[in-house]
Parts: C-alpha cells; structure tokens; sequence
C-alpha cells in the first residue's frame, strides 16, 4: 500500500491533503493542484505492481482510455506521470458518496429513481462502448452520486483495455465477482453486452437492495453467474414493477446474445418502463419498497436464460449502414464439367431438404402481452394465438387474479403450441411478523419493513432487565403472527431494567452497607472523609429511594482524624494562640487564671495537651490566659477580685 503523508508534494504540482481510499491496484489521495488551485483524486498504483510491467501498462492504459472520455457522467482525467518509484494519475475529484454507500443507506430505491440513475450509468457506458473501451468492472463502488441532485459519474477504468481481447492474465480473472458477466467469470473475451451485464446487476441491487449472486469466496460467487438464475426482483421486493423486472432479467442472461445488444437497447427499454409508471400503466407492485418475500428463480437453477428478449416495442429498430453489403462469395477457378454436376446435385439435394424443412417446420407466433390483464383475459389472448398456458399463482400486492408476470416475455416468437407460463396475482398474502427482540430501534423498524409491513406506533413502556434501553422489546402483534402484507405493527422499545429502591445504610459498617446493596441493580462506590464517629461506618449516602436502575451510589465512610502535633502556643497572646491550633487543625478552648505577673496579662501561660504531644485532628486544646488580679474598693470600704473564666473556640 502506498504512503504519502498530508503535505506530500508529487512532481511538484500536487499537495497531498489526505486519503480517499484504496482499491486492488492503487491507493487514491484527494490533493490539491497548486497550478490551478482545485481539488483533485490522485491515484497512485501500488509500489509491487509498479515493479510489473504488466501492471504498469494496464495503469497507463487506465489514463488513456479514461483521459479520452470527457462526458458528463464519466469522472474527468486530467493528468498521469511518475513519482518515487511508482505511476500515478490525476482525476476529478467528486466529494459525494459513491453509489454502494447509497445503496447501504437507503435501499431498495424507488423504481423510477433506480431507472433513472442507471440509465446515467448506461450513458457513460455508451459513451465509452462507442469509443472502444469496455469498462469490465462497473459496480456500485465505482459510480459517485451527487446527494443534492443525484447525478452520476462513472469512475475507474482500472481494468478498461481498448477493443474485445480477453480479460484472463496468468489464469486470473480482472474484476469485482458479485457484478462479472458469466463469460468474464470464465476468463472469455468481453464486449458491450457484459459491461451491460453489469448494469444489470446493479440496476439489481438498487431494487432490491441485494445483489442477484453472493457467497462467502469469488470462485463461488463467479460459478454462480455462470451456472444459477437469479431469483425474480419482485420475490425480495414486492414494489418491483413487472415490467421493470422483465428488463432486469433480461440483462442478467447468461448468453451474451440474449442480451440487449447495446446501451441503446436497455436505455429505450427502461425509458419505456419510466413512461410506463408515470403514466400508472405498470403493474407496480405497491408494498413497501423494503419488503422482503421467500427467494426464487425463474426459470430453475441451472438454466441458461434467465429472459428472452423484451417485446419489439421497449427496444428501437436498427439497421445496417447504408454502405453495408453482404459478403461477396469468391468464386472458384474452374474444374471441369464433373465438378459442375457435383454442384448441381448437391445444390439439389441441399434445396430439396430446405424444402422438406420448410413444409414440416413448427409455425412461429409471436407471444402477445398479457400482464396487468385478468387471468381470463389473458387466457383468451394466449388461446387466439395458438399457444397453451399455465397458470402459477403468487402472493402479490396487485389485485387477484391480474397477470403479473409471463415467461417468455410478450414479443417473443415461440413454436405454434408453445406453453407460455403466466404468473397470476393470489392477493397480497399473508407473512409472519419477525423477530426483532433485542434490536436497535432502526434496526427493528427495519426487519418490519422488509416482511412487507409497516410500523403504526413506536412505544415504549414496559421494562426489562434483558433488553437494554431503546432498543426493541415486542411486536403487536407477537413475532410469527401471521398478517396481510402492508398490515400496521405496533413496535413497543424497552425502558431498560426497572427503577431500584435503595434503603439508608448510614450507621451500617462499611461491608454491612455494601451486603445490603449488592441483590440491587447500582453501582456501589465510597470515598472516606475524617470523622469523630466510629471509624470504618457509613456517616453518608449519595442516594436513597427509588433511583434508576444502574445508578450509582456512593458511600462515605468515616475514617479515624489523623494525629497532629500540638504546637507550642505558651507565651503568645491567646488571639496569637487560637490562631495557630486553628491551623493546625485544633478546635480551642480558652480558660483565665489570676496572675500577679502584669506581662502576663492576656498571654497564655499554660496548655494542655503539651506542645509537642501527639493529639487527634480536630481536638480541643485548652490555653490558661494570665489575668492580672485587681482589687477594688467599694462604697462601703470592701474590697473585691476578679475570678477566672473559661471560653472554647
């Protein structure tokens, strides 16, 4: 994988800015054009292949080809050279998403914007078939879609070769295996047709949100497109018009020649379809667009054609160019009368036998359109046509009864006799309610969807101690209740486990506390904080009561006061003194003595405990403050003291 770090300058032009991404043969890099200002995709190809010549030329070619395509839904190039011992290119630099993510994020799409973005993809095909150069790797990952207006651009002509040659390289096979036309999965020459191939698979997807062939290695994925039929669009998405599928099927048939045979061809068809449905012609199933039914195929696993060619009308006419004549046969240089007879007789056995087949073959009738007709209807008009039928019903959102699909395809000539197969509308059915306990809300509502029902209500209101909180619980109906398609479901969302009563344990020891709170559904935390109270007791709790489940409860625990050193406070004022045992972490309390000595008036002149002995932070340390005696003299001529007194602070 290459490496260029933000603010890498390659050849002088091109600032590195970040990393868009990488693919098989090359990382791509958005960068800046410092000569032109803009934004740009540079693709560097990968260092071990730049070592191949093999490789480097198909990365050349890649610039060739894509730089001679300048059309509105093909990604621009603008400019291919060499750096650090490796190739790179310079494209256009388009910053919505690609097709994939759209596909991810939003389907099945609606069927006229399906039709819509592929007939731009065919567009770029076209533009590009016309000019020689088959894409072979078209899919989702290398369409980008702008968001606002959803325009396409075509990207990645990595594997793109000018003309028809093959696409096998030492054994292996150049492209993505969910979207390779059979012949590409066996390593065959491509053409027009298994680019279309590809559409088809994409047009595919869109619709149903799945692609037509899948599996856990390529090598299964890429037998599949050889040897399976895919299952009808309108098996995993109701919504599909009948009209529409036919077109799908029609480009995923396994012969090359029974496909359209240009863009041009499956452009006109898918336009017809559009027009079809705007104008409420088509038998557009109307389900929800996600809605998912049991997958099938037609015709049976194994066969070769998935579809005929689409009645005349869906494809235009063509014709040869008018200075194109028929081969001249070269004529021979003589051999004499014998050799002439010889001819005569085999010309006459060959005409005589033309003849025989001629007057023996079956008569062909062409097979007229009977879906959106009623079931008798549709009979009568396969009977006027000297064909046979047979009827299989199928759950479907149109009305009982209406032909929703027939095989072969109306426009087809068949053998006189032919059996045409008309599959008939039995209503919308019945499908089980799935499964969603324990899903993501989007996810549920999801699930509901694509079983072809759609969800009445979100409520939540029951609590569970199994199911986390928002996500889904039940359905109203239950799981596997049968409904009509289309029914309302009611999706209920779990509140989570049940709120926790949580009892006082203030006075409870530490583990008595913590015994008492472990059957409940919280956290249980405990921080410690100095107290008079017995060390090793809860003095507090953070919450009691009715509290959310999970909650956290934390617990403070009392812890003995650290031991302090008394300071020594004798001599000082008693101001001087409360001060410092306040600081130290003592509480004060404060007595007087009478003293003869006037210094020590307002000093402390003892203190218990004594400086310099150990006591409990938060202790009360007692200060004796001098108080000198005075004596007075009343009216009388008695005289009297003063007494002590005693004060805490």
């Amino acid at each position: 994988m290459a490496e260029l770090e933000p603010g890498t300058l390659v050849d002088g032009r091109y600032r590195v800015i970040s990393r868009l991404g990488s693919g098989g043969m090359a990382d791509v890099f958005l960068a800046e054009d410092l000569q032109l200002g803009r934004k740009v995709a540079l693709k560097l190809l990968h260092r071990r292949f730049a070592e191949d010549p093999g490789f480097v030329e198909r990365f050349r070619r890649e610039a060739q080809a894509a730089a001679g395509l300048q059309h509105p839904n093909v990604v621009s190039v603008y400019d291919r050279g060499e750096h650090d011992g490796t190739y790179y290119i310079v494209m256009e630099y388009l910053p919505g998403r690609t097709l994939k993510q759209v596909i991810r994020d939003e389907a099945p799409l609606d069927p006229i914007r399906a039709i819509e973005i592929t007939i731009q993809i065919l567009k770029a095909a076209r533009f590009a078939h016309r000019r020689g150069v088959i894409h072979r790797d078209l899919k989702p990952h290398n369409v980008m879609v702008e968001d606002d207006s959803d325009h396409v651009k075509v990207t990645d002509f990595g594997i793109a070769r000018a003309g028809a040659s093959d696409m096998t390289e030492t054994g292996s096979i150049m492209g993505t295996a969910q979207y390779l036309s059979p012949e590409q999965a066996q390593g065959h020459s491509v053409s027009a047709p298994s680019d279309l191939y590809s559409v088809g698979v994409v047009l595919y997807e869109l619709l149903t949100g799945r692609v037509p062939f899948d599996a856990e290695s390529a090598v299964t994925i890429a037998l599949k497109h050889v040897s399976e039929a895919p299952a009808r669009p309108s098996t995993l998405n109701p919504a599909v018009p009948p009209e529409l599928e036919q077109v799908v099927l029609w480009t995923l048939n396994k012969d090359p020649a029974d496909r359209p045979a240009d863009a041009d061809h499956l452009i006109a068809a898918l336009e017809h379809v559009k027009a079809s449905i705007l104008s409420g012609q088509s038998g557009q199933r109307t389900a929800s667009f996600a809605a998912v039914g049991a997958a099938g195929a037609v015709p049976p696993t194994g066969a070769t054609r998935v579809a005929p060619l689409p009645p005349p009308d869906l494809v235009p006419e063509t014709s040869l160019p008018e200075d194109t004549q028929p081969p001249e046969r070269s004529r021979g240089a003589g051999g004499g009368r014998g050799a002439w007879l010889l001819v005569v007789l085999v010309a006459l056995l060959i005409g005589g036998g033309a003849a025989v087949y001629l007057l023996t073959r079956p008569k062909k009738v062409q097979v007229p359109v009977v879906v959106n007709f009623q079931q008798n209807v549709a009979i009568a008009k396969i009977d006027n046509a000297g064909l046979t039928y047979s009827v299989v019903p199928e759950p479907n959102n149109a009305e009982s009864g209406i032909v929703v699909g027939q095989y072969p395809l109306a426009g087809t000539k068949v053998d006189q006799n032919s059996s045409v197969r008309l599959v008939v509308s039995s209503g919308p059915g019945n499908r089980p309610v799935p499964p969603v306990i324990g899903l993501t809300k989007q996810a549920a509502e999801n699930a509901i969807k694509r079983a072809g029902m759609k969800v009445g209500s979100v409520q939540m209101r029951d609590y569970s101690t199994t199911v986390p909180l928002g996500d889904a619980l039940s359905t109203v109906p239950t799981a596997g209740t049968s409904l009509p398609i289309g029914s309302s479901v009611t999706l209920l969302i779990s509140l989570g486990p049940p709120p926790v009563k949580v009892p006082s344990v203030v006075g409870d020891t530490e583990a008595d506390a913590k015994n008492a709170l472990s059957s409940l559904n919280v956290t249980v935390t405990t921080s410690q904080q100095a107290s008079s109270q017995t060390p090793g007791t809860v003095i507090s709790q953070s919450r009691t009561g009715s509290v959310p489940a999970n909650s956290t409860v934390n617990l403070v625990i009392a812890v003995a006061p650290p031991m302090v050193k008394v300071p020594t406070v004798t001599g000082d004022t008693a101001t001087a003194a409360t001060s410092a045992l306040k600081a130290a972490g003592f509480t004060v309390t404060q007595t007087t003595t009478t003293v003869t000595d006037q210094s020590q008036e307002g000093t402390v002149v003892s203190q218990s405990p004594k400086a310099g002995a150990q006591a409990k932070k938060g202790a009360a340390v007692t200060i004796v403050v001098g108080q000198a005696t005075t004596t007075t003299t009343t009216s009388t001529g008695q005289s009297t003291t003063t007494t002590s007194t005693s004060t805490t602070t």
